[in-house]
């Protein structure tokens, strides 16, 4: 059956909750104290149950100084029911109220009139009157006004049938997005335990799912599912929902956390948006603080306006939040915006991202632009592109944006078929980012193998640090995708380019070299006499070692191998008589210098082969 919210708003003492009693016979005013003073306090619950849709009722407080409990409620409703008394016509928190209502772009609602009975007809008629005019240009100006008595009955069964139309009108939330419930209230139930009830806003959940309650970042499973106090196994968008939590303590959590799946969503303390003001209040300035209002949640922020110093009355504007509390948005959700001292409510806008790059530099118009009125592909594209060396996740992309799962996937898969991204292992990046990292990539490389003939290629962590992209290690998921480039192992060559072979002779020269006993000449002494430069030296040196023809003692030296395993058999022979041998017993035992001596024996030493204790050696390997 269809699910639907419907909001109260109006002014104190107009008789919200008493219209909701009339209708629902459910009493919304929920706490002692409001029973005592007459007034609502907090929000309060009710619902109506028509044969073909529910309609869930989120009852909020009118006075002035309540209106953060009321901004808490107003987040998930569907549609509003304004009531104003007919002896006393529109107030100011009913024109505030509305102007909420209209912020949040709610689409729409219905007037009821109430204490009809306390007034003549001329006076109804003027009240009504009165209420038109408060409603020009906002989503309730061609709303019906019904005139009623919560005291009497008066048009309350007339009243419920116009809900019923108009919840019937109402577009479903959608359940193919991400599940999220904003907590509006938390309490204890004894032998359940911990639980939450807020109105879902996106997706669906069964009892048993892992949830995860943001910006905490506690994790816990679903007990229990009720809804208007019937246990449920599974519960959607559009519904007012209680949650039973498992493993969690009531001091954990707080109005304003997230109910979420696990790993989608992030918390934010900085983020991007457009903003409007209200037509009657003050300019908004560059630097001010501000009073920030999301779902459930409330923060302070300071404002940092784009290329202006403020925003006057009923003017629009981008700007960046930086938040004093992190706050769960994704881009597409409404917010409120109230001044810091004194409290009125300013304006409020929409988040176009909940991420968004931090210096100025990358921050472009057009993105904005788009981000705030583009197609859902054009916005993935520009959050992409935002994410430069890094990429994004396919899952990070579907908790960025309030859209259904399938909707992003179409798009996402839509701007590959275009070839405006790459999907590199279920990891975006946009293709200008791709052209960029090849086009350097190749100069590199081309510039590497230049000076480097005989090297098979560059390996990844040099080719990391060498494009600067220590910080985005991500990157690399893109050289498979780079028809220029092979990649062997952990080092990444150009298919076009072949390592130079070593010239024989030019082997057998070294070779020959290099077999002076324990003697043979350093790098640079063989440089110089081959007549080449020692970094080419370096690279044959490795290929020939490679190969099994010499061996490495250190960045300077080399052993034919001939020579290598006579010193091994020597060093064998001499600790089958001996236990322990010094450096001097070592050079004698080569026939060689202390510097050569100290170079074979460092190398034993890192080969485990030797051991040093103090200024004597003792023998590892015995086999």
């Amino acid at each position: 059956m269809k699910k639907v919210i419907l909001g109260t708003a109006g002014h104190i003492d107009h008789g919200k909750s008493s219209v909701v009693k009339a209708l629902t016979g459910i009493d919304p005013d929920r706490l002692k104290e409001e029973k005592e003073r007459g007034i609502t306090i907090d929000l309060g619950f009710a619902n109506i149950v028509y044969p073909d849709v529910v309609v869930g009722i989120v009852d909020v407080p009118g006075h002035e100084r309540l209106i953060k409990n009321m901004l808490a409620g107003v987040g998930g409703m569907d549609m509003v029911m304004l009531v104003v008394a007919a002896d006393e016509g529109v107030m100011p928190q009913t024109k505030e109220h509305l102007a909420i209502c209209n912020l949040l772009k709610i689409k729409s609602g219905i007037v009821a009139l109430n204490k009809a009975d306390l007034v003549d007809e001329e006076t109804l008629e003027l009240a009504k009157e009165d209420v038109k005019e408060a409603v020009k240009g906002t989503f309730l100006e061609n709303a019906e006004i019904v005139a009623v008595s919560a005291k009497t009955g008066l048009n309350i069964e007339v009243l419920k049938e116009k809900i019923r139309e108009l919840a019937l009108k109402v577009s479903e939330k959608s359940i193919g997005g991400i599940f999220r419930m904003p907590i509006d209230r938390v309490f204890t139930l004894k032998g359940f335990g911990t639980v939450v009830t807020g109105t879902v806003l996106s997706g669906a959940i069964t009892i048993d799912s892992p949830v995860e309650i943001l910006p905490a970042g506690i994790t816990s499973k679903v007990r229990g599912l009720q809804s208007h106090g019937q246990a449920l196994k599974e519960v959607y968008a559009g519904q007012r929902v209680g949650i039973n939590l498992q493993g969690v303590s009531k001091e954990d959590i707080k109005r304003g956390d997230i109910v979420t799946v696990p790993g989608k969503l992030k918390p934010s303390s900085f983020i991007e948006v457009k903003l409007e003001l209200l037509k009657d209040v003050k300019p908004l300035k560059h630097g001010m603080p501000v009073h920030f209002y999301l779902t459930t949640s409330e923060t302070v922020g300071k404002l940092k306006l784009f290329d202006k110093t403020e925003v006057l009355p009923d003017e629009e504007a981008f700007a960046h939040i930086k938040l004093q509390d992190p706050i769960v948005a994704m881009a597409g959700d409404r917010f409120i915006l109230r001044r810091f001292s004194p409290l009125e409510t300013l304006g409020g806008g929409i988040v176009i991202d909940p991420e968004p790059p931090r210096k100025k530099k990358d921050i472009k118009s057009e993105h904005l632009a788009t981000l705030f009125s583009g197609a859902l592909y054009e916005k993935l594209e520009v959050k992409i592109k935002r994410r430069a060396f890094n990429g994004i996740s396919i899952s990070e992309l579907e908790g960025w944006i309030n859209s259904d799962i399938i909707q992003i996937k179409t798009a996402v898969d839509e701007l590959i078929k275009k070839r405006r991204i790459i999907n590199a292992e279920n990891h975006l990046f946009h293709i200008d980012i791709f052209n960029e990292f090849k086009s350097s990539l190749l100069n590199l490389l081309k510039e590497f193998h230049a000076t480097n003939p005989f090297k098979e290629g560059l390996p990844k962590e040099e080719l990391k640090v060498k494009l600067s992209l220590d910080r985005f290690p991500k990157v690399l998921m893109l050289l498979p995708y780079i028809e220029d480039v092979s990649i062997q192992g952990n080092t990444v060559k150009l298919k076009s380019v072949n390592k130079e072979k070593i010239d024989p002779q030019l082997e057998e020269k070294i070779i020959k070299e290099l077999q002076k006993e324990f003697q043979p000449p350093f790098k640079d002494e063989l440089a110089q006499t081959l007549s080449i430069s020692e970094s080419k030296l370096t690279d044959i040196l490795k290929i020939i070692a490679k190969q099994g023809k010499i061996v490495r003692i250190n960045d300077f030296l080399y052993l034919t191998i001939e020579n290598y395993n006579k010193m091994i058999n020597l060093l064998k022979d001499f600790f089958s008589k001996k236990n322990e041998m010094t450096v001097s017993e070592f050079r004698t035992l080569l026939n060689t210098t202390r510097k050569y001596a100290i170079a074979y024996l460092e190398h034993l030493d890192s080969q485990k082969i030797t051991l040093r204790v103090g200024e004597i050696r003792k023998m590892v390997k015995r086999g």
